[in-house]
């Protein structure tokens, strides 16, 4: 049994839900009025999916109107019809008008089986959505819905937002509370904005914030195996313990504690990137940023120009180890509605995961920008060990693999491939350069290529796009090690075969191998810590790297595509190179080139310089110190200014954000 609220009800009346023998459930509205017997109406039947306990565990009526969503023990999401028609309306009609005094046990009885009595009246209506066992196997424990979305929690330690496609059910993100509960029972909403996570942890009924991650309350109660009730006005915690009933009152406190500055993660940012900026109508410019983290987390946060304040928009706890790369797809925008874009993010775990960011203008909102996560897919290499049973009385012979870098192909969702998949490269540390094939449409984030060339860890990937004049076109990846060298890759074969495989098998296939390097050069003495292309107004390709020994390498890139069927193979020339040994005092994880003759590095050694590139070398503009320790990453854009001149901007990332 379980009451769901039903918006337009009268007060003296509720839905009651009933969940029965062979996965029937019944919806009833009940009715109370004072001095007369509680009587109820038949309203619907529906039909719950087979499984091995089939109840319900908790439902809401969905604002939108006629929908019915319902959470059952297994896990699963189901969406009914609930249209309420007068004229099907089955009453208990021995039940009406009885006065309480006259209402006996054998009236009572009565009521129940004329009511029951006429199940057969309604239809037995099948779900129009499910989401099979989306919170595991314990069960979902809530569901609500807040701001156009829909919130549901479960005992997997996990909340989900979703959204409504029509009839069908469409999972948008999943957050799990940091320092982890184990049960999550419910949410509640604040007037101001916060998120409160009601669950259990261990043998404690805990009360946590999601905007500042503390627990508010940590009651010991003996665990979740209990009937319990909350109210935060006041402030009240009451639960069964051992037959009694136990009551927990909390007066409120100031708070003695004052945020002077807010952190954005828990441990070192470890990766960078700008998303964009928007124009707000009363707001000074807001710059869009995507971080991750070693705390496991991806944060999209909004930077004014003005106030000099990050504010974060969205948190992505989705990884199970630390973040190390992020890369986006376009298009980003910005348009009339926002910016849009795809979000990759990869670290430890060999875990990739793919996100839909949706950022529009909200001037009420603090931050006057907003953001909607909409989850697309994710990937890991060792899926498949997961599911095995009895895991642990077998050894796992892959090793534990972390994606170091990430670049998005350019340029393969055209007429040419006549696909719609984007693909991925991604740099790992057990010795491969990977690519990958996502379809955003089917949510689906497949291994389509891979190579083990390097036989040591992969620090950097960059991918870029050649054309030539008559349209052809060659897709070539650039990939660094922890031995210095940088190789070439020409990945447009690979590319293609993968996209008729993947459509000749709907989406699965074997990976296939990537051709040797068409050039592989020394370029440091130790690993590549950054790498960056960028192409010349003349077709060809810097390509700017820098080392753990502090050099900076330049080299000019020529690539010639052969003619006819015999000599259709890319072939690739270095015109000019170009290094600066000990260009900085530490690490150099940080480069961009900004114009042929530009370039931008950054170092451990809280140096940000600017290099002019010539005939004779590199030659050392201008340096500025920057207050970011243990520097990580660099990204960099261009902003056009009112009289048409051109301003660079950059973003460093470490243990603290600056923007420059």
């Amino acid at each position: 049994l379980g009451w769901a609220p039903r918006p337009g009800l009268p007060p003296d009346t509720a839905a009651l839900l009933a969940s029965g023998p062979d996965g029937e459930m019944l919806w009833l509205d009940v009715t109370h009025c004072p001095g007369r017997a509680p009587w109820a109406r038949l309203m619907g039947r529906y039909l719950l999916p087979p499984c091995k306990q089939r109840w319900h565990t908790c439902a809401a009526f969905l604002p939108q109107g006629g929908l019915l969503l319902c959470g059952d023990r297994r896990g699963s999401l189901l969406l009914f019809p609930c249209s309420e028609s007068p004229g099907q309306v089955v009453e208990s009609t021995s039940s009406t008008n009885v006065d309480t005094n006259s209402v006996s046990e054998d009236s009572g009885s009565e009521t129940e089986l004329s009511c029951l009595s006429h199940k057969g009246a309604r239809p037995l209506e099948a779900p129009l959505s499910v989401l099979f066992g989306l919170h595991g196997k314990t069960g979902v424990t809530s569901v609500t819905c807040h701001g156009g979305y829909i919130y549901s929690t479960g005992r997997d330690g996990c909340y989900r937002q979703l959204g409504l496609q029509g009839q069908r059910l469409e999972v948008l993100c999943k957050h799990r509370p940091r320092k982890g509960l184990q049960w999550i029972e419910e949410l509640r909403f604040t007037p101001d904005g916060d998120l409160l996570v009601l669950g259990f942890h261990a043998d404690n009924f805990v009360v946590r914030s999601t905007r500042t991650g503390d627990n508010l309350h940590c009651i010991p109660c003996g665990g979740g195996h209990r009937s319990w009730s909350y109210c935060s006005s006041p402030e009240a915690f009451a639960f069964v313990k051992c037959g009694d009933v136990m009551l927990y009152h909390c007066e409120a406190k100031p708070c003695e504690q004052q945020v002077l500055l807010a952190s954005l993660h828990g441990r070192e940012i470890t990766c960078v990137r700008h998303l964009g900026a928007m124009e707000v109508p009363g707001h000074a410019a807001i710059n869009i940023f995507v971080t991750g983290s070693e705390d496991t987390t991806v944060c999209v946060l909004a930077l004014s120009e003005r106030s000099r304040a990050a504010v974060p928009l969205a948190r992505l706890s989705d990884h199970i180890s630390s973040v190390r790369a992020l890369a986006l797809a376009g298009p980003v925008g910005p348009g009339d509605e926002g910016l849009s874009t795809l979000l990759f993010s990869a670290g430890g775990r060999a875990r990739i995961e793919c996100y839909r960011l949706l950022c529009a203008r909200d001037p009420a909102s603090e931050s006057a920008v907003t953001c909607q996560v909409i989850h697309v897919a994710s990937h890991q290499l060792d899926e498949h060990w997961e599911r095995k049973k009895n895991r642990h009385k077998l050894i796992k012979m892959d090793p534990e693999t972390r994606y170091m870098s990430l670049s998005v192909v350019p340029g393969t969702s055209s007429e040419q491939l006549l696909t719609s998949w984007k693909f991925l490269a991604a740099a790992c540390s057990d010795g491969s350069v990977r690519v990958f094939g996502l379809l955003e449409a089917a949510r689906k984030l497949v291994l389509v290529a891979e190579s083990f060339h390097h036989e040591r860890c992969v620090l950097k990937v960059e991918a870029f796009l050649h054309a030539r004049a008559g349209g052809e076109r060659r897709h070539l990846l650039c990939s660094a090690a922890t031995d210095g060298s940088v190789a070439f890759w020409d990945i447009t074969g690979p590319i293609t075969d993968a996209t008729d495989a993947l459509h000749r098998a709907e989406g699965q296939m074997r990976p296939l191998a990537l051709d040797a390097p068409l050039l592989t050069i020394v370029a440091h003495s130790c690993g590549v810590n950054s790498l960056h292309i960028r192409e010349t107004p003349e077709g060809r390709y810097l390509v700017a790297s820098g080392s753990d020994d502090g050099s900076i390498s330049v080299c000019l890139l020529e690539v010639a595509l052969g003619g006819g069927e015999a000599a259709a193979g890319t072939c690739l020339r270095i015109l000019e190179r170009v290094a600066r040994p000990c260009a900085h005092a530490a690490h150099v994880t940080g480069i961009r080139v900004l114009r042929p003759d530009l370039l931008l590095s950054a170092s451990v050694d809280q140096r940000l310089t600017l290099w002019r590139r010539g005939p004779a070398g590199l030659h050392e503009l201008s340096t500025t110190f920057f207050h970011v320790p243990d520097l990580a990453e660099l990204d960099c854009w261009e902003l056009v200014e009112a009289g048409g001149g051109l301003r660079y901007c950059c973003v460093l990332c470490g243990q603290g954000l600056e923007m420059l």
